[in-house]
This record gives C-alpha cells, sequence and structure tokens, in this order.
C-alpha cells in the first residue's frame, strides 16, 4: 500500500508537477495529478500499476442504450470546431502557427501527439503553454505558498464539517484505500481532497516514475531546445478560477467522485479514445452524461464551464493574440478550449487569424 511521507503543509513545494492539468481539465475527475508528488513510491511499485485498464463508456452504451449515445452524439455533433486537435492559424504576412489541444496526462500515446504535431513543434520558434511556471518548481510553490487560502480552509473548519456521515465514511475509506489517512488532509478544500479519490492507478505510477504530462514535456523540451517559452495564465489564476466556485459544487463534485468507484477508469479510458480520435466535442456530453446518472438534476455544469473553461478562453485568446502575430508559435492548451462558439479556435477567428484543422 502507498503510504503518506510528507505532511500536508509541505504539498505545495511539491505540486508544481499537477496544478496545470488539476485545473485544464473537466471536474475533478481528472484534477490527480499532484499525488504523485505527495507519495512515495520505487519505481518497482510504480510499473505495477502502469495499465490503466478501463472500458470504453460509449461502446457499452452503443450495446446497452443506443438512445443515449444518440442524444450524446447529437450534442457533441452541434458543438462547433468539435473535431480536432491541431489547427494551423495564419495571419496576412505572418509565419503560419500552430495550435494543439492537449491531455494533461502522461499516456504514450498522448505524448506521441498527432499526426503533424512533431513536425510543427520542431519548426517553432515559440512555444506556448497555459502555465509555464510549470517547469519551475520553486517558482510554482512560493506561488502557492503566498497563497493557502486557495487550498486550505484558512478558519477552524474542515472537510468534516460540511459531510454528512454517510459521506464522511466514503470519503474516509476512499482515501484509506489509497493509503491517505482523512486527518492529514482534512484542512484541504474539497476540490484537493477530490483529486487524491481521483488519480486513476497507471496514471498515479507513470508520474510517480517521473514522466511528465504533454504539456510539462513540451514546456520543458522548449526550454532545452533554447526555444523561447511563454505562459497565459499564472498558477495562482488557474488556482483562483477553480477556488471561485461555490464549495457547495466542490463538495457534489467530490461525493460524486467517490461514487464513481472503478469508473473512474472507464472515464479516463474513454476521454483518452476521444481525444485521440480527436473528437473533442464529445468529452463534455459524455462526461455529464456520466455525472447525471450519479447524480441526476442540476450539477452546476454552466457554472463550472463558464468559470473553468469559457472565462479563461478569453483571457488565453487575448494574451495569445501579440504573441500569435510574431508568427511561427506553437501554442499548446488543454483540449477542452479548443471547442464551442467561445472556445479558443473561434476566439481566434475573431482576432482576425485564420484557422484550418490539420487533422
Amino acid at each position: 500500500m502507498m503510504t503518506m511521507t510528507r505532511p500536508v503543509r509541505d504539498f505545495a513545494a511539491k505540486a508544481a508537477d499537477g496544478l496545470s492539468w488539476l485545473i485544464a481539465l473537466m471536474h475533478v475527475l481528472l484534477a490527480a495529478s499532484l499525488l504523485a508528488a505527495l507519495l512515495s513510491v520505487s519505481e518497482a511499485e510504480a510499473a505495477e500499476g502502469d495499465d490503466c485498464g478501463g472500458s470504453n463508456i460509449l461502446a457499452g452504451l452503443e450495446r446497452s442504450d443506443p438512445a443515449r449515445l444518440a442524444a450524446i452524439r447529437r450534442e457533441a455533433d452541434a458543438v462547433p470546431n468539435g473535431k480536432g486537435l491541431l489547427w494551423r492559424i495564419e495571419g496576412q504576412g505572418l509565419a503560419p502557427s500552430f495550435l494543439l489541444g492537449t491531455m494533461h496526462v502522461t499516456d504514450p500515446r498522448v505524448l506521441a501527439m498527432p499526426a503533424g504535431g512533431a513536425e510543427a513543434y520542431a519548426g517553432s520558434r515559440t512555444v506556448v503553454v497555459e502555465s509555464d511556471e510549470i517547469i519551475d518548481e520553486r517558482k510554482a510553490s512560493a506561488a502557492i505558498m503566498m497563497r493557502p487560502d486557495l487550498t486550505m480552509f484558512a478558519d477552524n473548519r474542515t472537510i468534516n464539517d460540511f459531510l454528512e456521515p454517510k459521506d464522511r465514511a466514503l470519503l474516509e475509506n476512499g482515501l484509506k484505500a489509497r493509503g491517505i489517512p482523512l486527518p492529514l488532509v482534512a484542512k484541504m478544500k474539497p476540490w484537493m481532497i477530490a483529486s487524491f479519490v481521483a488519480l486513476p492507478a497507471c496514471e498515479f505510477s507513470r508520474k510517480a516514475a517521473g514522466a511528465s504530462f504533454l504539456d510539462k514535456k513540451l514546456a520543458e523540451d522548449a526550454v532545452s531546445q533554447g526555444k523561447t517559452l511563454k505562459g497565459l495564465e499564472s498558477l495562482v489564476e488557474q488556482l483562483s478560477a477553480m477556488d471561485s466556485l461555490p464549495v457547495e459544487w466542490h463538495l457534489r463534485a467530490l461525493i460524486d467522485t467517490l461514487a464513481l468507484g472503478k469508473t473512474i477508469d472507464d472515464v479516463l479510458a474513454t476521454m483518452t479514445d476521444l481525444y485521440l480520435a480527436g473528437d473533442t466535442g464529445m468529452i463534455m456530453p459524455m462526461m455529464r452524461s456520466v455525472a447525471e446518472k450519479i447524480s441526476p438534476g442540476d450539477l452546476g455544469y454552466a457554472d463550472f464551464e463558464q468559470r473553468i473553461i469559457i472565462d479563461r478562453n478569453r483571457i488565453m485568446s487575448v494574451r495569445a493574440e501579440p504573441i500569435l502575430k510574431q508568427g511561427n508559435v506553437f501554442m499548446a492548451v488543454g483540449a477542452l478550449h479548443l471547442p464551442g462558439k467561445e472556445g479558443l479556435v473561434e476566439l481566434l477567428r475573431q482576432q482576425g487569424f485564420t484557422l484550418t484543422p490539420v487533422n
């Protein structure tokens, strides 16, 4: 069993590897990469959990509930720019640039990038990621430690003050299965605790063995190859976006994550399959369908999408514009930021750029 080896107060100094992933992907189901920085396992132990497993949820629906699958597909088909991971960006008199939608995981298939991605990256002069702080542990640590209110309860409250007895037992058992005693993380806000129970074993294993997720690898390679590296957000801005959602929403997301159990592996497998197929417009409809089955009713996804995706899209597009006007840029952000009427593809077009899918 994996056991906690550092007190919670030290987590900020080791969290840089996961914070970009923590914020950039939908919901808290994939908000878990910082676990590898908090728990200590040997490479041999990590290798044991390297097989992700999981089944494609949509393939299962094709057999068990084709009507539900058809509804998901209709919703996905209505999403503008919902297909394609790599986009060519052109402007009058500018050398072409490229926009890549990423998935913040260590899966070797994702790290390989879609066709044309490696060539576009190799030819770029400037690399842009969501936050360039992901490669600077000291800078990330300092930023986080200056704002503990974003990740921890600042008063005498703990997570126990918000939970019903049955939900507390569910959380305690979920953490115990990962070798983490609840009192050790009780001061953390719900979305932070969710990361401890949401991480699939395969991702934890690869990160514990030192693997980088795609965005971080692109940033690290940019530095080693002498390219200019730029970020569009700070980690504090990303943390603030997540913390801006009501604590009640985070609590419900935490309990829903626990209720998923091993279905988390299926969610990751399905997301990965959709990503590799370039079907980014179907990811959120699939996620909503899974969540509604567990917790029917108003799940607050509108607020989540507004604050975590749409609002950040606007910020990133404004900050990316002057960089893209220099030409020869390779820009990589989470794939969920690309599609939609207010996605980055459409926002950059509104700035006068021409974007066409490469694949």
